[in-house]
């Protein structure tokens, strides 16, 4: 009898235990009611509703549960933001909490993600990298440096479009945008560009597939082992490959340093490597320029590459917006010359095309996870410590209330006396993030998108080929890192300069 009044006392005490100190409100916190949401099943969660277009699954759940919404992706809590104000109670007002990243398995193979910038978790090393990227690599004046070679490559591309062009012939100008932007990208980080030798385009596409893939084992990690996608495979061999290009490039640019071999003018891995040795007041490891150089080679290319082909597809849907754009051109560049740097903060109505394309079809539908640091009430809502936090950005610019009853249709005229910018301060439109984990390269992929397309625009006409309509042009996007179109677009460039000037 004893032993049962002893173990019933010792029973009593365990309840009040949790009622006590597990169940009880946080300090500050009258209760810890989640977010609503859809139920979820047993192990996967509510994984089997997001389908093959997520943002579009989110955004319609979230017309029921509201802007903030509890979901569980396997194992995985998970909170999504789709209204401006949600958006900047996560990106701004609390993003102390929320300035961390998720442990994703893809950057764990491909690069030594927790020393890298997009990827890493929060902390003494990610502000390390994060400011000497920002003070050191991406400065006003480095970029600037690199104004020459922008020039040059897209002088090629140009001359490329005006052989087409004289041809008849149909290009496939996501394809050549892509190259284009690459090139500048190797340029800028290895001061040459691509090189057969490394097959950098295939492995880079093969990076960005399998970052932007949806790996299970990120929300049920005990199926990890068994591979069930094949993924794991494929990264392990990507990341491999990754890994051996890199240190080569590094190897051969620290045998150039020794051997003093003569540069005209110094790329990023340059840059890196002379604080390598610990004597400046950034240093940085091997371990840590690789990754940079993986996130700035995946967040460059595909991401401005995206951005850049779906303002084509607009305007070619669209003929009357291109020739708008072709007008501001003309008046302000003239027909004698191509577009210089100098030019793009006087193209407004270029700007306007941006907001609008981004608006329809921003490229990271939904922003890189961020993950809770601690518990935190938002709107009254309980998020735990260790929640992946997403920001629906395909929501935000298809909100009827935010945009009014057009809002499927390309207006960029909308933005006309509205104090939105691509910087994201209002959280309407968040092409770079924005907070701690907004992108360091912002002003470069500013410049790369707004030249590329003003000097494209401004020396070619641009067709659909076999006789198709506007409106036939698929507009259906894909999921991925970012969200590109799901078909290619061909088009035909006819040279427009020598008719403005006869």
């Amino acid at each position: 009898m004893l032993v049962f009044f002893q173990f019933l006392s010792i029973f009593i005490g365990f309840l009040f235990y949790l009622i006590h100190f597990r169940w009880r409100p946080a300090s500050g916190k009258v209760h810890r009611k989640l977010p609503p949401g859809p139920r979820g099943l047993p192990i996967i969660g509510n994984l089997h509703m997001l389908g093959t277009l997520p943002h579009r699954t989110l955004y319609d759940l979230s017309k029921n549960y509201g802007p903030i919404m509890s979901l569980k992706l396997g194992n995985v809590p998970a909170v999504v933001v789709s209204s401006p104000e949600t958006a900047g109670l996560i990106l701004k007002t609390h993003d102390t909490v929320f300035a961390s990243r998720p442990k994703l398995k893809a950057i764990s193979y491909i690069s030594d993600g927790a020393k890298g910038l997009a990827f890493a978790p929060y902390g003494p090393q990610w502000r390390n990298a994060r400011k000497f990227c920002t003070q050191e690599l991406l400065t006003t004046e480095k970029i600037t440096s690199f104004g020459g070679m922008r020039k040059e490559e897209i002088g090629s591309l140009v001359q490329y479009l005006k052989a087409a062009a004289a041809a008849g012939k149909a290009v496939d100008l996501g394809e050549k945008i892509g190259d284009l932007i690459a090139n500048m990208t190797y340029r800028m980080l290895f001061g040459v560009g691509n090189s057969d030798r490394f097959d950098l385009k295939s492995i880079v596409q093969e990076m960005v597939r399998l970052a932007g893939a949806f790996n299970i084992a990120d929300y049920v990690p005990f199926l990890e082992p068994f591979d069930i996608q094949g993924l794991n495979k494929r990264l392990k061999k990507t990341g491999k490959a990754v890994q051996e290009i890199f240190d080569t490039i590094i190897n051969e640019h620290e045998e150039d340093a020794r051997n003093h071999t003569r540069k005209s003018s110094k790329d990023l891995v340059d840059v890196m490597l002379s604080h390598q040795d610990g004597s400046k007041s950034y240093s940085i490891d091997r371990a840590t320029m690789k990754a940079i150089m993986s996130d700035m080679i995946v967040g460059a290319i595909d991401t401005s590459h995206t951005w850049i082909e779906w303002v084509f597809a607009e305007i070619v849907k669209h003929p009357d917006i291109m020739n708008q754009l072709q007008q501001e051109l003309t008046s302000i560049v003239g027909p004698d010359r191509m577009v210089e740097e100098e030019d793009l903060g006087k193209l407004e109505y270029l700007e306007l095309v941006l907001k609008e394309t981004f608006r329809l079809h921003p490229v990271a539908t939904l922003l890189i996870p961020r993950e809770s640091m601690e518990d935190v009430v938002i709107n009254e809502y309980y998020i735990p410590r260790g929640s992946r936090v997403m920001t629906n950005c395909w929501a935000l610019g298809h909100d009827p209330k935010i945009w009014s009853d057009n809002v499927e249709e390309f207006v960029p005229e909308r933005f006309i006396g509205k104090n939105i910018d691509l910087r994201g301060h209002d959280f309407h439109l968040l092409p770079f993030g924005y907070g701690r984990r907004s992108c360091p390269g912002m002003n470069l992929g500013l410049i790369t998108v707004k030249l590329i397309i003003s000097q494209l625009l401004h020396c070619f006409n641009w067709d659909l080929p076999d006789g198709m309509l506007p409106g036939d042009l698929d507009m259906t996007e894909k999921f991925g890192l970012a969200a590109p179109r799901a078909q290619n677009l061909l088009v035909i460039p006819s040279y427009r300069l020598h008719s403005l000037t006869t």
